[in-house]
């Protein structure tokens, strides 16, 4: 074989390379735009496409570093994606909302649920008042529900019309885990 085949494999297989969830740095910011600037990628998110390093930059000072938990989903410390849980206040502190995206490079590889799982569990740790953890997705986004359903979580309907993203009216699946599930 080739060994620029076997590179490019190698590469791309990162079963065996260590992926850990950190608080975001300033640093970050030249790899949050690899992704957050890419039009996959933020297709489906709330915001739009980041073009360039300085928006990158304020999105990581203003939203991710003061955020309770908004974690940097890195591969050997670079940042490929991100995931947040945001806790509802009050007598809603039970819930939280689950949102996670990550670099189109690493998707279909099992990153984003072994991330998700690791967010999951520390979560559920740092927040002792959650019982329900749930996340929307759009109804197109196939493959986050597979990744929902992997972990765990329950497809509990569809809110129609439920957001207005990018110019159009969008449905939503809803999902939730308890803190009470099996998570595999």
């Amino acid at each position: 074989m080739p060994s620029s085949i076997l590179a490019e494999e190698t590469e791309n297989d990162i079963s065996s390379e260590v992926i850990t969830l950190r608080p975001y740095k300033e640093s970050d910011a030249d790899d949050f735009l690899g992704y957050a600037g890419d039009d996959e990628v933020t297709r489906f998110t709330r915001w739009n496409t980041f073009s360039c390093k300085e928006e990158a930059l304020v999105y990581i000072k203003d939203f991710c570093i003061p955020h309770p938990y908004c974690r940097s989903i890195c591969v050997n410390d670079r940042s490929i994606g991100f995931v947040f849980i945001r806790q509802e206040s009050g007598d809603d502190k039970c819930r939280a909302e689950l949102g996670y995206a990550i670099a189109a490079k690493y998707w279909g590889q099992g990153v984003t649920t072994r991330a998700l799982k690791m967010a999951i569990s520390d979560g559920l740790r740092s927040f002792p008042d959650l019982v329900r953890l749930q996340a929307r997705v759009d109804v197109e986004n196939k493959a986050s529900q597979r990744v929902l359903e992997k972990l765990g979580f329950l497809k509990e309907g569809v809110l129609r019309k439920y957001m207005y993203l990018k110019g159009k009216f969008i449905d939503l699946v809803v999902y939730s885990l308890l803190s009470t599930d099996p998570m595999p």
